[in-house]
């Protein structure tokens, strides 16, 4: 059988999204600057939305799944007014309301900040990808179905108003800060605002600035990273050990030819071996190859990558 030719790109890379396309478009793009199919992503943006998304190329596509990523960061523009079908702009009107009284106060937005703190669940935005019934919740609700779902737990564990205005359309919005828990939309925190201050609200726009440790800084527009490839012929790489949050010890030429195989290694001398869910990271060359865990003295792999992961700063 023919092997099919692959790049040899083996990464994380932070990518800023743009708005107007897909999490799905996102990586079509990146297969094609990368010539690799072997390309995923952690961590779904709307159309509506831009900022940071961590993508996997080649090898890297196994770690997304342990990119945990529990806490994230926004800033939002949380219109007044009305509500939308799909807690955003581009959903259609459902419900008009009053904008709050004092609602082009800064003072104002600010002391409000504590609603979006307190709130510990939410229902989730019947338009978005949770499965009901074996359907995704956006099929039920674009074929007519009615959506229902359960509240999930959330935390908010910072709120900041930066700014207030009026959009195009004469709505008055504010600009707000916003950490937030895997797993919280964005959407329903905006609705549920404009709910508890007596009105009606809905998503503007929203751009993540940071997915975990990976924030805007470490990311590139897909023009940049297609002008770096041309010019270069690699990428810029994300810390795979850092986006994981996961410990790394430096191993030998012998113990990476062990690891390979799938064979247990000693744990280095003065190796810090501090426990994570994702185990530990082994190290070769400035190359992940492998996660393991701590048995004893040993370091069994549980998962190993024989083209290596790039990235990797030093230990």
């Amino acid at each position: 059988m023919r092997r099919r030719q692959t790049s040899g790109i083996n990464q994380l890379v932070g990518v800023i999204k743009p708005t107007g396309c897909s999490s799905h478009d996102v990586v079509n793009r990146m297969r094609r600057i990368c010539s690799e199919r072997r390309v995923g992503h952690a961590g779904t943006l709307d159309p509506l939305a831009s900022g940071v998304m961590v993508v996997g190329v080649g090898q890297a596509t196994r770690l997304l799944g342990l990119v945990s990523c529990e806490e994230k960061r926004y800033l939002a523009r949380i219109a007044f007014g009305r509500e939308t079908d799909t807690d955003d702009e581009e959903g259609q009107t459902t419900e008009r309301a009053d904008a709050p009284d004092c609602v082009d106060d800064l003072r104002f937005a600010r002391t409000s900040m504590g609603v979006l703190l307190s709130m510990t669940s939410q229902v989730p935005p019947a338009y978005s990808a949770i499965s009901v019934g074996g359907r995704r919740a956006y099929a039920v609700a674009r074929s007519g179905g009615q959506v229902e779902l359960e509240p999930r737990p959330i935390r908010v564990t910072d709120a900041q108003a930066v700014s207030v205005g009026r959009t195009p359309q004469g709505e008055p919005f504010w600009d707000v800060s916003l950490t937030v828990s895997k797993g919280t939309y964005v959407r329903a925190l905006a609705r549920d605002l404009g709910r508890s201050l007596g009105s009606a609200a809905h998503l503007n726009q929203l751009r993540r600035t940071a997915s975990g440790s990976v924030g805007l800084d470490a990311c590139h527009e897909l023009d940049e990273l297609q002008a770096i490839i041309d010019r270069d012929g690699a990428l810029p790489a994300l810390d795979p050990l850092a986006v994981l949050g996961i410990p790394g010890v430096r191993i030998t030429e012998s113990q990476a030819g062990l690891v390979a195989r799938g064979m247990p290694v000693t744990v280095p001398t003065g190796a810090e071996t501090g426990e994570s869910d994702n185990g530990v990271a082994l190290v070769y060359h400035g190359q992940l190859r492998a996660l393991a865990r701590v048995d004893g003295g040993l370091l069994r792999p549980k998962a190993v990558f024989a083209d290596g992961i790039d990235g990797v700063s030093e230990l």
